[in-house]
């Protein structure tokens, strides 16, 4: 029997169908290394567990998978109801046994990829609407769902670090982190520089502006607010603080 193929054609898009794919097969490896019990313990999250990390990544394949029902039917299936209705839906996956919370990351997952390749060519162009309110074309889920199993996987505290994510992948995390921060206004004094990459975003120009440096993977960590191992802080802003790395701004 012929395997099931996506259906779109595009290279680009093929391309980053692939990069989510092996987001969430890296997750799975992961999540499978942890015997039920570790499931308990903490993960890079203040406040949730590996259990809050792997209900958090299932039910939002389910509610990616509802944006692109919405894309292939024209019928507005909105990711969750609420915030508060996502919130509580985390709470109770966090308490499922272990083998339902391995099962609802393994079919949810599934379930999307199934949604995905079934997508008509066409169809990949339609608007649908993410719980921030923003609208985007259905393309947009494919990255909304690689971001979230890559790092999430890191989150799980199993062994992942931002290094094991591919470059493509954190270029892009990094391009959103900061232009978030450009948008909030929240970047002000403040200059990223990827010192492998040739990368920089902030206000370049200014002279008093402290200046976080350092790989790839350690900028988008810290960028992340998951730590500030192997990044460093200089310039004047940083001599106030005798060059102790800043937190940096929020980002979701």
């Amino acid at each position: 029997m012929v395997a099931r193929q996506d259906q779109t054609t595009d290279p680009e898009l093929l391309a980053a169908l692939l990069q989510a794919r092996r987001g969430t097969a890296f997750f799975a490896r992961k999540l499978n290394e942890l015997s039920d019990g570790e499931l308990d313990g903490d993960s890079l999250l203040p406040g949730w567990t590996r259990r809050h990390i792997t209900a958090h990544v299932g039910y939002n394949a389910r509610a990616i998978a509802r944006l692109v029902e919405w894309a292939a039917t024209g019928l507005e299936t909105p990711m969750y109801a609420s915030t508060a209705v996502r919130d509580h839906e985390i709470d109770f996956g966090a308490t499922l046994s272990p083998i339902a919370l391995r099962h609802l990351f393994d079919h949810s997952a599934v379930h999307l990829n199934v949604e995905w390749r079934d997508l008509p060519g066409d169809a990949w162009h339609h608007k649908v609407r993410t719980i921030q309110g923003r609208e985007v074309p259905a393309t947009e889920t494919v990255w909304m769902r690689t971001r979230e199993v890559w790092m999430h996987a890191v989150d799980l505290d199993n062994g992942a670090s931002f290094a094991d994510i591919p470059a493509p992948v954190l270029e892009r995390l990094l391009a959103d982190i900061t232009g978030a921060w450009k948008t909030r206004g929240t970047d002000a004094g403040l200059v990223v520089e990827v010192s492998d990459r040739g990368l920089s975003f902030g206000d370049t120009t200014s002279d008093t502006s402290t200046l976080v440096s350092g790989p790839l993977a350690a900028v988008v960590e810290w960028a992340a607010g998951r730590g500030s191992g192997g990044v460093t802080a200089t310039g004047p802003g940083a001599a106030a603080t005798n060059g102790k790395v800043p937190a940096a701004p929020k980002w979701i």
